[in-house]
This record gives C-alpha cells, sequence and structure tokens, in this order.
C-alpha cells in the first residue's frame, strides 16, 4: 500500500469533512417545532441542492444522490479501491438480496438498488442471470451461485438472506486481510463480532434452533463462534453474562438491566464501538482509516436525518429520538 499516496489524498478527506453537519446543527433540527422548519434547516446545508419538490418525499433521495456523488469521487481518488468497498460492501449485498429475489420471483425490485461505488445493477442483473460477469469478484458470482442452489433445492427465499449474510461477513474479513491494514482488520473484527451477538441475541429471541444459528453466524470474528451456538437454546441472561467476560464487556455493560442485555440498544451500540473506534483516524495522516472515518461519519449522519426527519413525520418526541440517534465526531 502507497502511504504517501494516502498522505496525499488525507488532506482532502479532511476538507470533505468539514462539510458534515456539526452537532449544533443536528440539535437544532432535534429541536424544531416541525417539518418545515427541519426543511429550513437542510436546505442550508450541502443537501438543499439535492431537495427536489415535496420535502418528506424527496429527502431520501437526496441523502442517497450525496452519498453517490461522494463515493464517485473518493473511488476515484483511493489508492486501493478495496478500501471504499470495505465500507460499500453493504449496499452490494443488499443489492444481490433485492435481484436475485427479483429474478427468482419475476419481480422488479429495480427501485430497491443503492449505489455501492463499483458494481451497476446491470452488471448484477446479468451475473444472476448468466452465473458470469467479468466485471464481479468471485466471490460475488460463488454467492449467486450457493443461493440458485440452495433455491432449487428448498424453494426457501429466507435462505437468500441467510447465506449472504453470511457471506458479506466473510467476504469482508477476506478483503480486510488482503489489504493488510492492522487497524482495518481490527475494526472488521469488531463489526463482525457485534454482528454475531445481534444474530445470536435474536436467535434466542425468536427460539430459534442452534442448527439454524449454526448457518447464521460467523466465524470470522475474535468471539469463538462455537461458545456463541452454547447459550442460543438458553435465555439472554445466560448470553449476557457470557459476553460481559469477553473483551467487550465494558463496552456493552451500559445496555445491561437486570443482568440482560437490551436488544434494541445493541444495534445503536454497534454503530456508536465503530464510531468511536474510527475517531482515532482523525489523528493520522497515513493509510485508509480516514477515508473510512469519512464514510462511517457520513453513514450516521444519514442514518441520524432519517431519524428526526421521520420521528418528526410520526409524532415521536425529541426525547425518543434522541435515544434512537447515534454518536458522531464532537457530539
Amino acid at each position: 500500500m502507497k502511504q504517501s499516496t494516502y498522505h496525499e489524498l488525507n488532506p482532502l478527506v479532511r476538507l470533505k469533512e468539514l462539510e458534515l453537519l456539526p452537532p449544533e446543527l443536528m440539535a437544532r433540527m432535534l429541536k424544531a417545532e416541525d417539518l418545515a422548519e427541519v426543511e429550513t434547516l437542510l436546505r442550508g446545508t450541502i443537501y438543499g441542492d439535492y431537495l427536489q419538490g415535496d420535502f418528506y418525499e424527496s429527502f431520501e433521495e437526496a441523502l442517497g444522490q450525496a452519498n453517490a456523488d461522494l463515493l464517485r469521487e473518493l473511488v476515484k481518488l483511493v489508492p486501493d479501491p478495496d478500501v471504499v468497498w470495505i465500507y460499500t460492501m453493504r449496499f452490494t449485498f443488499h443489492n444481490l438480496k433485492a435481484l436475485i429475489k427479483a429474478e427468482l420471483l419475476d419481480q422488479d425490485f429495480d427501485t430497491l438498488y443503492i449505489y455501492d461505488g463499483f458494481y451497476s445493477i446491470e452488471q448484477i442483473k446479468t451475473a444472476i442471470r448468466t452465473g458470469q460477469a467479468s466485471s464481479l469478484p468471485a466471490i460475488l458470482l460463488e454467492s449467486i451461485q450457493e443461493v440458485r442452489e440452495h433455491f432449487e433445492e428448498s424453494n426457501s427465499l429466507q435462505g437468500i438472506d441467510i447465506i449472504l449474510d453470511r457471506k458479506y461477513l466473510y467476504c469482508q474479513r477476506k478483503v480486510a486481510d488482503k489489504i493488510g491494514e492492522p487497524e482495518l482488520i481490527k475494526e472488521v473484527i469488531g463489526f463482525i463480532d457485534f454482528t454475531n451477538f445481534l444474530m445470536t441475541a435474536r436467535g434466542i429471541k425468536q427460539k430459534r434452533s442452534r442448527n439454524f444459528m449454526s448457518t447464521v453466524l460467523s466465524s470470522h470474528g475474535s468471539v469463538p463462534k462455537e461458545e456463541l451456538l452454547t447459550y442460543v437454546e438458553g435465555d439472554l441472561e445466560q448470553l449476557t453474562t457470557y459476553l460481559k467476560t469477553t473483551s467487550y464487556g465494558e463496552i456493552i455493560d451500559p445496555i445491561v438491566e437486570n443482568n440482560t442485555i437490551d436488544l434494541s440498544q445493541l444495534e445503536r451500540l454497534c454503530d456508536d464501538y465503530l464510531t468511536s473506534y474510527y475517531e482515532s483516524a482523525q489523528t493520522q495522516a497515513f493509510g485508509p482509516l480516514p477515508v473510512l472515518a469519512l464514510l462511517n461519519a457520513k453513514s450516521i449522519e444519514s442514518k441520524n436525518l432519517r431519524l428526526i426527519i421521520t420521528g418528526k413525520r410520526v409524532g415521536l418526541t425529541n426525547e425518543q429520538i434522541r435515544e434512537r440517534m447515534r454518536e458522531t465526531y464532537g457530539s
């Protein structure tokens, strides 16, 4: 990896960070009396150029277009495009899920496509129809083939999500190892661990069997999959006790009530953990972490804007919205 090239790129990343909405502005939006006031505030930001027509109907598209423009710029500049794909891979696998189901059900799910910076909707559709596409990595073609074989055997749509979720985590670890940046590998492992915790907790709540969860959980994190599986057929209290003995014990402790993990807060905690991890990148002049920190900050910003706008639309109180919001830099 050409560290000197990142040294040249990262000043641009710092400039892009200045376009992020400051916590003070987010606070003003949260306290706004209605959507009209939120709209006025948002139109004064970089999102103003993307808003068209009815505010509530267009804000989601505006967020998507702003994110796509950022990705297009970064993909052209970053020394190793896989660094960007580490972050946007979630969109790639989302697109695979939607477009594979569309093909199998003979329906049109094109509106569900999310730009990932790399693979167009036409490229993915071609790969799904033919099983071949020179522009797609082998792991994506393998994922498509495995899903097709599963569907032919079971005719189960649920299996599609399970297979692709597992492949996604495997691909995250594989690409991170290929890039070879120690801090990036550590971040990816943390993400896989938290994803496993969340899926295990949900499996307990849904009374899933050990065999079922064995097909769901990833073996590419730092917390052994086999240890998590021993708690699947128990209860959340037993899982919580175990998680508190892992290296994530202190991080999880704030969302433990009555010796049981608060499942509704676990996903938010994962986002906040990754955000705090990326904060260290703000002091780095070399390497890929500042680029990933920018993408993470942009994603968190979008999540928080959705929460504020949708929350006010459905009548949630400011406190109800605030407790669902993710942490941002400087907050």
